[in-house]
This record gives C-alpha cells, sequence and structure tokens, in this order.
C-alpha cells in the first residue's frame, strides 16, 4: 500500500506510470475516434460528454455533499434558454456559456436556502417543485422560450475543415476534458473535503470549524452551474430548444445516471452518462419494453454493484493490480 507524503501527491490525478500509459492511450482513441467511427457514434459520443457535464455536477451535490436534489431540468432549463438568448444577442460564444452556467448558479443559491434547514426527502420535495415551477414559467410565457414555436439556437461553427458535428465533438471533449480536472482539484481541496464532512455528519462538520451555510450554498452553485452549461451545450448541439426537452424525465434520467455512475465518483459520471445514452440505444429495437428492461438493469446493478459502476471498475482495477496474489 501506497502512502502519500504530501498534499501535492494527494492532488495528482494520475500517480503510476502504467495508468498514464493506458489513460493516454484512452484519450488518443477518443481524438481519432471521428476519423474511423460513423456519424451516429460520433453523435452518441458527443451526448455522452455533455450529459456527463451536468452528471458530474450533480454529484458534486448529492454524492459529495449529501444534498438531495430534483429540480436538475430546471437548471437545464436555465442554461439552455439563457444560452439561446445571449446568442441572439451576438454574445461570443464562451461569454454565452459563462453566462448560462452563472445564470443557473444564481438560481442554484436560491434553491439552496431551504438546503439549510431542510434535509433528505423534504430537500428533495422542495427541489423538485423548483422544477417543475421553471418547467411551467417556460412553457407559459412565450418571450422566454419561443413559446410553442421554441427557440432555435445556433449550432457549432464548422472548423479546421471539420464538420459541424465533429466539430462539436471535439469541443465539448475539451470542455469533459477541463471540468472532469475541475471536478478531481475540488474535492481534493480543502472544499471537497468539507463538502464531505457535511455529507457524512453536518453536526460534527460545523463543530470542526465548517460553516454550513457557505459550503451548502457554495455545493449548490457549483452544481447548478455545471449544469447550466450542460444544458447551454445540449441547446447548441440539438440546435432548437423546446421546453417539452426539460421535463420531469430529465431530472429522473440525470439521478438515475448518478446512482448509476457511482455516488461520489468523478469517473462514475462517464459511466452513468454512457449507459442511459447507450442502453435505450441497445433497446431500441424493443421500444414498448424499453422502460421495463432499463428499470430492471438499474435494479440488478443497485442489488450486486451498490457502489455503481465505477465500484466494479475499481474492483476490477484492484483484482488484476494484485494479479496473481488475489
Amino acid at each position: 500500500m501506497n502512502l502519500v507524503e504530501s498534499y501535492k501527491d494527494d492532488l495528482k490525478l494520475i500517480e503510476k506510470p502504467w495508468t498514464r500509459c493506458w489513460v493516454a492511450l484512452l484519450i488518443v482513441g477518443v481524438i481519432l475516434f471521428p476519423l474511423f467511427g460513423s456519424e451516429h457514434f460520433v453523435y452518441l459520443a458527443t451526448l455522452i460528454f455533455i450529459f456527463s457535464i451536468g452528471i458530474l455536477g450533480q454529484n458534486i451535490l448529492i454524492g459529495y455533499t449529501g444534498q438531495i436534489s430534483l429540480g436538475q431540468a430546471g437548471f437545464l432549463a436555465i442554461g439552455a434558454f439563457t444560452f439561446g438568448h445571449l446568442t441572439k444577442m451576438g454574445v461570443p460564444l464562451g461569454l454565452c456559456l459563462i453566462g448560462a452556467g452563472c445564470m443557473a448558479a444564481v438560481f442554484g443559491v436560491l434553491v439552496g436556502f431551504p438546503s439549510l434547514r431542510l434535509k433528505g426527502p423534504y430537500l428533495a420535495i422542495v427541489t423538485l417543485g423548483f422544477g417543475i415551477a421553471i418547467y411551467q414559467v417556460f412553457t407559459s410565457y412565450e418571450v422566454l422560450s419561443g413559446g410553442r414555436m421554441g427557440m432555435v439556437v445556433p449550432k457549432f461553427p464548422a472548423l479546421f475543415g471539420l464538420t459541424s458535428e465533429v466539430s462539436m465533438y471535439y469541443f465539448v471533449f475539451l470542455l469533459c476534458v477541463i471540468f472532469l480536472a475541475a471536478t478531481y482539484n475540488l474535492i481534493s481541496s480543502y472544499i471537497g473535503r468539507a463538502f464531505v464532512a457535511i455529507r457524512d455528519n453536518d453536526i460534527a462538520a460545523e463543530v470542526l470549524g465548517v460553516n454550513l451555510t457557505n459550503y451548502k450554498l457554495l455545493s449548490f452553485a457549483i452544481s447548478s452551474f455545471y449544469t447550466g452549461v450542460s444544458g447551454a451545450l445540449y441547446g447548441m448541439f440539438m440546435g432548437f430548444l423546446d421546453p417539452q426537452m426539460f421535463n420531469f424525465s430529465e431530472t429522473l434520467l440525470i439521478f438515475v445516471a448518478v446512482i448509476i455512475g457511482g455516488l461520489a465518483s468523478v469517473e462514475g459520471a462517464l459511466f452513468g452518462a454512457a449507459f442511459v445514452i447507450l442502453i435505450p440505444q441497445l433497446l431500441s429495437g424493443y421500444n414498448e419494453l424499453t422502460p421495463v428492461i432499463l428499470g430492471v438493469t438499474v435494479v440488478i446493478i443497485m442489488i450486486f454493484e451498490p457502489l455503481g459502476l465505477a465500484g466494479r471498475w475499481f474492483k476490477m482495477r484492484l483484482y488484476w493490480r494484485n494479479w496473481p496474489f488475489r
């Protein structure tokens, strides 16, 4: 067992040389993927990267801080429609994404205030009410969402001689890597340790000097920022926005992805996103049975692998690391 000798070593994303090798090979494979994969697979991979960003944010809130939220569809909608309005005003793409994330973060702080007094299912109900309210607001006010006609969002431009879809793939992949690295850094910092302390025992954390008000609201803000950016990317990817795209089913989709991928696991966001995107594709030939099969699959995974797909991945790595002494 290797002992961490310094805080600098604790912040390392990749510790062992052989791990760096396969991670480098994986990154090269992802970069070359559009050159050999079909357009449909590039489409699915782009969706996985987009959803991974939102799931990362949800995992920071649920997995690391222990605050249950069922209002993620509302933050997706806020980020997406904010992005749509900013693009209409001619704001540069980068500022549009930041603006979408910041707007969602503002609402995240407002929704986070009940978490100072509510816990568990009570907080979940409050956030669920927020998500439903946002959906109704965008449905009722055409000036915000474009009404029944929806809102057209300009797609990502074609760059370096590539198609718009492939350019979008690389752009989203780069953003996903940035958010993954930022999340790893966040959870290894004092802020991340404060989040975990609140999740494990908020009273003990407060006794040790953790300001519950600041860190709970910060967790909601960071989570909502991630989700807002994810919603903005989704809107740009689809090229069209409609309030129906952000109903309660989107909240359930993200929540299931967090649980299946693995609570308090950064790489679990990728596994969870891949699960909720690819499984329906594999079952596309059984449209009537897809929800049933998906639900049964979730139950089976939760029974036999409560730590999620990231837990199974960790056990596989541990198995081969100790081979043949196991």
